[in-house]
């Protein structure tokens, strides 16, 4: 007879976890293993929540088992490590993204790409090595093995430096990847949500002329004062559309929801790149003349791996990067998911877990 979350492992730990696809949030006791040789124990102070998360609470991708206690976005303090860990001692700062495990054998994993092992583990709702479930950073604390901890500059706020995990990585590699880093370029970021303001962030400090691509005019004050991008165009004003055909070595499109890619082709020069980071549930239409008419191209990316998201971090904390957090109490959860949904949030809540997360042992 299977072992019941709470005595699979001999730690007990606690959380907030949802039952089932009504996505509703409630503490749970659990449990974690023990500190392995190669493991490292941190207890939890913040978490980010991610999109990702309030899809997987519903099970609107179909694959969600549960209890499910989210989280990938999560930073604290280490509090034990194992006997042959390296690179981590008691007190450092750190934190855990996507992913907690791959295969460490395939070329992907042997190129420093454990985000596209065909084997890799995800930080919660996973099966890991020893056939338990993941469980997320909406907890007490984390045990993950050291290859895939990373360390958190001491110069970084550790509430500002949790959505880095998960919104950074993705932006930051994307821009690195297709080689839209190179100073003087002009890239576009459709979307200032949750990725789009860290993509804005990211290209600035890369030296790159950055428009911001937003169906809210609203949104341009805080994307040309607050961001500082160099301009902004509204994608339903046709004119300024127009204006802006064939300017931009690259687009970042951070939008989840649908919505057409015509418009953001045309905006890109000859050889230009569309990079999609954001996952619409439903396919988008993909015309493809334009694309032999410019020789251009739509890509795709998805985080990064253990050693690109330790060089984002750095270079996050060399140039005072942070995400723009409201920081709320665990009991604000589901609340904030409602929020979320609404797209109600400047520009991603992180859970204060450390200083709101009251165990029910």
């Amino acid at each position: 007879m299977a072992k019941s979350p709470e005595h699979e492992h001999p730690k007990k730990a606690f959380g907030w976890a949802a039952r089932d696809s009504s996505g509703v949030l409630s503490p749970f006791n659990f449990s974690r293993r023990e500190t392995g040789e190669k493991d490292v124990t941190f207890k939890v102070l913040y978490c980010g929540i991610c999109h990702t998360d309030l899809h997987t609470v519903k099970n609107d991708w179909g694959c969600s088992t549960y209890p499910l206690v989210p989280g990938h976005e999560i930073v604290g303090v280490v509090t034990e490590v194992g006997s042959k860990v390296e690179k981590f001692k008691v007190g450092d700062k750190v934190g855990v993204g996507c992913i907690v495990g791959s295969c460490q054998s395939c070329d992907n994993c042997a190129n420093n790409l454990e985000n596209y092992c065909p084997k890799y583990i995800l930080t919660y709702g996973a099966k890991y090595h020893d056939g338990t479930i993941t469980y997320g950073g909406y907890s007490d604390f984390m045990v993950a093995d050291e290859h895939f901890v990373i360390r958190v500059p001491d110069n970084l706020p550790l509430d500002g430096a949790a959505p880095l995990l998960c919104a950074g990585i993705t932006t930051y590699s994307a821009l690195r990847y297709y080689g839209l880093d190179k100073p003087g370029m002009h890239v576009g970021v459709v979307g200032l949500g949750g990725l789009g303001h860290v993509a804005v962030k990211f290209a600035k400090a890369l030296g790159v002329r950055v428009t911001v691509i937003s169906t809210s005019p609203n949104k341009k004050k805080e994307a040309i004062e607050h961001l500082c991008a160099d301009s902004f165009l509204v994608s339903h004003d046709q004119d300024q559309m127009q204006a802006a055909v064939g300017t931009m070595d690259g687009i970042i499109d951070t939008v989840s929801a649908v919505h057409p890619l015509l418009p953001l082709i045309a905006l890109l020069k000859s050889n230009g790149k569309l990079v999609m980071v954001g996952a619409p549930e439903k396919p988008l239409e993909l015309p493809v003349f334009p694309l032999l008419m410019g020789r251009k191209m739509v890509g795709g990316s998805n985080i990064g791996g253990v050693k690109e998201t330790q060089e984002m971090i750095d270079f996050a904390a060399k140039h005072n990067i942070t995400a723009e957090v409201e920081v709320i109490p665990i009991d604000y959860v589901n609340t904030a998911m409602e929020r979320l949904a609404k797209a109600d949030v400047r520009y991603r809540f992180v859970i204060n877990v450390g200083n709101t997360l009251k165990p029910a042992f």
